[in-house]
């Protein structure tokens, strides 16, 4: 096992060395990683590891030894989780709740670490690096108190310790030291067996589980046994499913941004370009008609139809809000913000346009003429006349002209506006959307474009109504929901398009509760009357609301996602889909992907969407064909 860095000069003389040196890096990540498809990229977004690909932080043009080992380390992690990590036996034993579950997740990563940081001195010196950077960057070595120390970190840092025999890195020791004596005199001893099980994961991952339960989160651990069999009902055979670990909305750690395991390959390049906007004449009074379908539904109670088995409530409905985008900043703002997006994507929405492009062109084909042949009467076919010459006894042949044609369609991109999406991400899907609703319209298909997000940090007037009553147990969802109308599927493109500049205003991304937004857009497509009903999700991360889950059970708003798109997928005419950047979202979607880049959202954005015309299109064709020998 060789080390991203060895055999190669730790400080390039110059800028041209620094791509030898990143080459280097992919090269020895493919070889300790035993994956030969393995792409190693490079760019200024958080570092992330997802199926095949592999993105490690631009280096400075001319990087210190520091820098290089830090880049090495991060190769060396990602490398070995690719080779010793199976997300299938994650998933399978991975706990309930949301701080058991950190926990797993940081020790499932101190443990590939181990492997070769045992195996080779090189990569231990990468890995110590890399993590030395981290906890000083998380200022975690200013730390005087448990409450500012996350005991995931704490306790994955005292494993390591245990598994490679070296210390903790200094920027992470007092957080150790705060938590140690209360880590070894709960789980030494599961510690102490953790040793033997180092190359079993699953050995390893039972050990791990006593551990919690040893560190008094029994509770959060679920069903074991449950888990095993709903995994082996919904894996399919012979393919890898991801796991993720839970994210909080200030930004993943270096480690959970390696926890993706999904499927991000077959991303099409395209031609073409987006047109510009024009003016648009609409009033004002078709555009609030526009906005309102399905809201009285929800206004009413959003869970009315779900199943009472869902163990979800909400603590007040009161301070919720569903609110189109033009409400919540001044015409002047807005003009400003949008114009602020268009400069920021100058170069990313000639790409965008080229793949929407592709996708207008695959539907206008679709709805391109065509014939059926040999028909016993129509318009006489002359290519088939041959046959009477040869043969006068055949019959004549005819044909009749059809139209292929999309049932009438309405397309809703739901976009989480959580606080993890800030910069790139949202930037990124606010520009998806945009050119994707414009070639969408040009086809015939109507497009909504909804955002979900909360009004307040943990908790909002919600909260403080929640306090003002005495802290009621087991109170549900305790946050004001902000819901965010884009664009309605009657609004032109022209309308709505400066609304999407919203999500670039400071202050307006939160956090995300995403069962809920779910519901929301459902029933707004439900109301449409539009026979074919597609929704697209586009997130990335799990539901998170601090006030929430720190009064409800850790898994409390992750088991409402669950349950509703298992009602969409299951009991709904609405066609749901996912698109996780930088989050596995396969767990919990049946058709889904995960990218690891936000610049791949725009081509997983259109080839989706043109999977799911192309399907129904072969049905169609499928239905017209039996149609006709029935009829014969």
């Amino acid at each position: 096992m060789a080390s991203a860095g060895d055999n190669i000069r730790t400080k390039p003389k110059a800028g041209g060395e620094t791509d030898v040196l990143k080459r280097a890096v992919g090269v020895c990540m493919r070889a300790i990683a035993g994956d030969h498809d393995l792409e190693v990229s490079f760019a200024k977004d958080k570092p992330a590891l997802a199926g095949t690909h592999a993105r490690l932080p631009d280096l400075p043009k001319k990087p210190t030894r520091n820098d290089i080992g830090i880049t090495r380390g991060l190769g060396d992690s990602m490398a070995l989780r690719r080779a010793r990590h199976d997300p299938r036996v994650h998933a399978r034993l991975a706990p309930e709740g949301k701080q058991a579950r950190a926990v797993y997740d940081a020790v499932e990563q101190a443990r590939v670490e181990a492997i070769g940081s045992r195996a080779m001195r090189g990569v231990a010196d990468n890995i110590a690096l890399m993590l030395e950077d981290k906890y000083a960057k998380a200022n975690l070595a200013q730390v005087s108190e448990k409450a500012e120390a996350p005991i995931e970190e704490a306790v994955a840092l005292v494993v390591r310790e245990k598994l490679t025999g070296r210390p903790a890195p200094k920027s992470g020791r007092k957080m150790v030291e705060l938590w140690r004596d209360w880590i070894e005199d709960k789980a030494g001893g599961d510690i102490e067996a953790l040793a033997d099980k180092l190359d079993d994961q699953q050995a390893f991952a039972r050990v791990v589980r006593d551990m919690l339960a040893s560190m008094e989160m029994a509770e959060e651990l679920g069903d074991e046994d449950q888990s095993e069999a709903e995994d082996d009902d919904q894996q399919p055979e012979g393919e890898e499913q991801g796991e993720e670990g839970e994210e909080d909305d200030s930004g993943a750690d270096q480690s959970e941004a390696q926890d993706s395991e999904a499927s991000a390959e077959e991303q099409e390049q395209g031609e073409t370009e987006a047109s510009d906007a024009s003016s648009d004449d609409v009033s004002e009074d078709e555009d609030a008609d526009a906005e309102t379908p399905g809201e009285t539904r929800r206004r009413d109670d959003p869970f009315a139809n779900l199943p009472r088995e869902i163990d979800y409530k909400v603590f007040t409905t009161t301070f919720d809000e569903t609110v189109g985008a033009e409400e919540l900043c001044e015409e002047e703002e807005l003009d400003r913000l949008r114009a602020f997006l268009d400069k920021q994507l100058a170069n990313l929405s000639g790409v965008v346009g080229r793949l929407a492009n592709r996708l207008q062109r695959r539907l206008m084909a679709q709805q391109n003429r065509s014939w059926d042949f040999d028909l016993e009467e129509g318009t006489l076919d002359p290519a088939r006349l041959v046959r009477v010459v040869i043969d006068p006894m055949q019959p004549l042949s005819f044909k009749q002209e059809r139209d292929t044609k999309f049932r009438d369609t309405v397309v809703t991109l739901l976009l989480d506006n959580s606080g993890s999406m800030r910069g790139r991400p949202i930037t990124v899907a606010a520009t998806c959307a945009d050119i994707l609703a414009r070639t969408l319209e040009r086809c015939g298909v109507s497009v909504e474009i909804l955002g979900f997000t909360t009004r307040a940090w943990k908790g909002g007037q919600a909260r403080e109504k929640w306090l003002k009553d005495g802290k009621p147990a087991n109170p549900g969802r305790l946050n004001d929901l902000r819901h965010i109308i884009y664009k309605s599927a009657d609004a032109p493109w022209r309308r709505a398009r400066r609304n999407l500049g919203l999500m670039m205003r400071e202050g307006l991304l939160k956090e995300n509760i995403d069962g809920e937004a779910l519901l929301w857009a459902h029933s707004r497509l439900i109301a449409r009357r539009e026979q074919r009903k597609i929704l697209m999700m586009i997130s990335d991360g799990a539901p998170v609301d601090d006030s929430t889950l720190s009064v409800n059970p850790g898994n409390y708003l992750e088991r409402h996602l669950r349950a509703v798109i298992d009602l969409i997928e299951t009991r709904s005419p609405v066609e749901l889909l996912a698109i996780g950047i930088g989050h596995d979202v396969t767990r919990y979607y049946r058709r889904a992907v995960t990218i690891v880049d936000a610049e791949e959202l725009a081509g997983a954005m259109t080839e989706q969407l043109a999977a799911l015309f192309a399907e129904e299109s072969t049905r169609e064709t499928r239905r017209a064909g039996s149609g006709l020998r029935r009829a014969g």
